[in-house]
């Protein structure tokens, strides 16, 4: 059981989101970083997309109010035992005793920021109660996690399954993790029906500080104007960017609108929806074309390695004696 004693900049609880409810225009929601979250959960031995915390740029500080076992997975944001000093990378499992503090105060190394968003899951997930079969907090609609809020000081957040692992756990590197040395590698598009694809793949983006779980604002030239515009409203997709008026594409992430009347351009392709939900505000950006055949078999690919390290987990824990009853 955690109690939350500083929120950090934005903290929320987030799970595989809301994928069946877009017909009646609520958004999927969910982790920005779908990958991280489902690394986060496996690692102590949970269903990848179950709710855990979503901490973005600056995390959160807790109150370990019963001993516990989490993992973390995403973005390294300097997590800290404070009594001890112990550092919490992410990518693997921590114990954590009660009495303990732990905090996440931002990235370690300023100079080479490793991400924007990091995970925290807890043994059976974050137990609250699902709203339209989702814990997933939908900020701008006000439901879901607690109180359809990010996270504020006082909140408990107690484990859906009371215990802690019997031994540590590892996430192993593969090839295909999206987030392994992924570098400045330009992101995959499929063409949207807009123009302006020329454009997008010409130019080095930064992320704008406006940006927020909705979409990715991108500053640079601005394109063509009759590349921009207005048009009737349309099912819109995760990954996909938009050009409003004035030529600042938008790349839409986890909790977009489900409808939307600005031309699309590309798509951002799903295997790099993982780094997408990583890139923070003042990172460069470039884009390159892909074909469907490539995205379908890069998505494969990246099943596999999530896969692969999933058996490799289980395979290196002491599953006998797994859950061992702490409280949660």
């Amino acid at each position: 059981m955690l109690e939350v004693l500083e929120p950090g900049v934005l903290t929320s609880i987030q799970d595989a989101g809301r994928p069946d409810w877009t017909h009646l225009g609520v958004p999927v929601g969910g982790a920005c970083d779908a990958w991280s979250l489902a690394v986060a959960n496996l690692l102590v031995g949970e269903d990848a997309g179950a709710a855990a915390v979503e901490m973005t740029l600056v995390g959160a500080t807790f109150a370990v109010r019963a001993p516990i076992t989490v993992g973390l997975a995403g973005a390294d944001l300097g997590g800290i035992v404070q009594e001890s000093g112990r550092s919490l990378p992410p990518g693997r499992t921590h114990r954590l005793e009660e009495g303990s503090t732990i905090s996440f105060l931002g990235d370690t190394d300023p100079a080479a920021p490793s991400g924007a968003r990091a995970y925290l899951a807890l043994p059976g997930g974050i137990d609250v109660p699902p709203v339209l079969g989702s814990a997933s907090t939908a900020l701008g609609a006000g439901f879901g996690g607690i109180d359809g809020r990010r996270l504020r000081a006082g909140d408990v957040l107690r484990a859906a399954l009371a215990g802690g692992l019997a031994s540590d756990a590892v996430w192993p590197a593969f090839a295909d993790d999206p987030l392994a040395a992924a570098g400045t590698d330009p992101l995959r598009l499929l063409a949207g029906p807009a123009a302006g694809l020329e454009a997008i793949i010409a130019t080095e983006w930064t992320v704008g500080a406006a940006s927020d779980r909705v979409g990715l604002r991108l500053e640079g030239p601005p394109l063509p104007a009759t590349a921009s515009g207005e048009l009737l409203s349309r099912g819109v997709v995760r990954g996909a960017i938009q050009l409003p008026p004035g030529g600042a594409p938008i790349v839409l992430l986890a909790e977009h609108q489900t409808t939307g009347g600005y031309p699309i351009a590309a798509v951002v392709i799903t295997a790099d929806h993982p780094r997408l939900g990583q890139l923070r505000p003042g990172a460069s950006v470039r884009f390159t074309v892909t074909t469907i055949d490539d995205a379908r078999l890069a998505l494969a690919r990246q099943r596999e390695a999530l896969a692969r390290g999933a058996a490799t987990v289980r395979a290196g824990a002491a599953w006998d004696e797994l859950w061992q009853s702490a409280g949660g």
